[in-house]
């Protein structure tokens, strides 16, 4: 619980949450539009580009006072305080200031997560078909279109499959995408447990975050696999459940099971073991990572015991975009053609380190690269290069998303590892 001190200081020094964002333009206004990306607040914000300015000086350090100063040494207008101050109230009031109310909320959906026997579906009818039909129709459909693979078998067909790497986007979008890697499972020799690599869309403290809950679709439920989950709990894994509530909202896993519903638990039962990670390749070589670093070394060590111990036969998926350009993620200008293929070219030389199973040399070249692209994927698909044992990966299909009215794009690939 917050001191009557410490909630004055944020009234008063505010400090912005961790929100997504996203510039919107309306004949010749330009704006930007603010939202959770955990999904603890439902609601958005829309600001004139002038005050999304002030946001960056949201940093707990400058008082009301300095963000009026700031405003004015800018645009060479006073900003009315009470104009700030309704701000910082509307900032407030939506959960996107960090203070007693966000904190107030922080732990009742803690609570509320934790109470519930399955994570239900939460964007079933928003990212994929709703009901079972339409949503089974949904499904075969991306295998048959133009850009999914096709009907005809598979090379692998019948061989084990160790994982796969599947787009981290909107199902309904990138769905034949997905279907490349999945066609493999679904005439491959099916494990029963698949452990599942999510993106996560926030930081995480801890840079993984698993959680105990069966996840539920308009397929069906899809059970966790018990044994590993409480091998987890039992040999010191509880801390690595911490920030279990990050699943309530994500969509990286989610977007997972239909198609493994469709593809393989058609043919036989299945359980998951869902991961939510998020670490930067600079982990690797950054001492300010040590400790993050040292944690996930010592889950990747517990997680294959947890496997071999309770004898899982397994396949992990890695749920994973990979780069990121534009406005709406930071760069200065829109992509052009000419710079998303060399964003193209520069992906393409990047997943040839994955498809060799080299999961430092995978990092090292986003640490030169210097997070320029906003690979977001990483951690996902390193994990997977930990764990897996393959032979060889390979990229079936790589395609693109431009996801605004400034041309921002989003890539990804499906690749298969056996």
């Amino acid at each position: 619980m917050m001191t009557m001190a410490q909630e004055k200081a944020y009234q008063h020094y505010p400090l912005l949450r961790n929100l997504h964002y996203s510039p919107l333009k309306h004949g010749d206004d330009q704006y930007v539009v603010l939202w959770d990306p955990t999904g603890l607040s439902p609601d958005k914000l829309i600001v004139p580009l002038n005050l999304f300015y002030l946001f960056q000086y949201f940093d707990g350090k400058h008082s009301l006072e300095q963000l009026g100063a700031e405003y004015l040494k800018k645009y060479g207008e006073f900003l009315m305080p009470d104009r700030l101050v309704k701000l910082v109230a509307e900032l407030d009031e939506k959960l996107f200031l960090e203070g007693e109310r966000y904190e107030k909320a922080k732990q009742q959906a803690v609570a509320d997560y934790r109470a519930m026997s399955v994570r239900p579906a939460a964007f079933a009818g928003r990212s994929y078909e709703s009901t079972p039909e339409r949503l089974c129709d949904q499904l075969e459909g991306f295998f048959a279109s133009q850009e999914g693979p096709g009907l005809e078998p598979s090379a692998r067909r019948g061989q084990s499959i160790r994982g796969i790497v599947a787009p981290n986007y909107e199902l309904k979008e990138a769905g034949p995408i997905y279907a490349w890697a999945y066609k493999e499972l679904k005439e491959a020799q099916a494990p029963e447990v698949f452990v599942i690599l999510g993106t996560c869309q926030t930081s995480l403290d801890r840079g993984i975050a698993l959680t105990d809950k069966d996840f539920e679709t308009p397929l069906g439920r899809v059970p966790i696999c018990k044994p590993v989950i409480d091998y987890m709990r039992l040999h010191g894994g509880e801390r690595f459940f911490e920030e279990d509530i990050r699943h309530r909202s994500d969509y990286s896993i989610e977007f997972q099971l239909p198609m493994l519903q469709h593809v393989v638990g058609t043919q036989k039962p299945f359980t998951i073991v869902p991961i939510l990670c998020s670490f930067p390749p600079a982990m690797l070589v950054d001492i300010e990572y040590r400790p993050l670093f040292d944690h996930i070394d010592q889950f990747l060590a517990l997680f294959k015991r947890a496997i071999r111990e309770t004898n899982q036969n397994m396949c992990v998926i890695a749920s994973a975009n990979l780069a990121h350009i534009g406005i709406r993620y930071g760069d200065r200008t829109p992509p052009t053609d000419f710079s998303f293929h060399r964003c193209m070219q520069t992906d393409l030389e990047m997943l040839k380190k994955v498809e060799e199973l080299d999961a430092e040399g995978f990092a090292e070249f986003l640490v030169h690269e210097g997070d320029k692209r906003h690979v977001t994927g990483f951690p996902a698909i390193f994990l997977l290069l930990k764990l897996i044992q393959a032979q060889k990966g390979e990229v079936l299909r790589y395609d693109r998303q431009i996801v605004d009215q400034f041309n921002s794009t989003i890539t990804y690939a499906s690749m298969v590892f056996y």
